[in-house]
């Protein structure tokens, strides 16, 4: 099952910030907690694999 989200971007005067918002289900089910660091890798033009670090 598949959870569709947006991407937010938040300008500022000399930079940008790119969100990834996750639905309740998914942060639950990895347990995802407060200042948790993750990492992105790109694994094709359409694919990120996100992993707890």
């Amino acid at each position: 099952m598949g959870y569709k989200t947006k991407i937010q971007l938040i300008k500022r005067k000399e930079s940008e910030q790119w969100y990834v918002n996750f639905p309740t289900q998914v942060a639950q089910v990895m347990g995802f907690k407060k200042g948790e660091e993750f990492e992105w890798s790109l694994l094709d033009k359409n694919s990120l694999k996100l992993r707890k670090v």
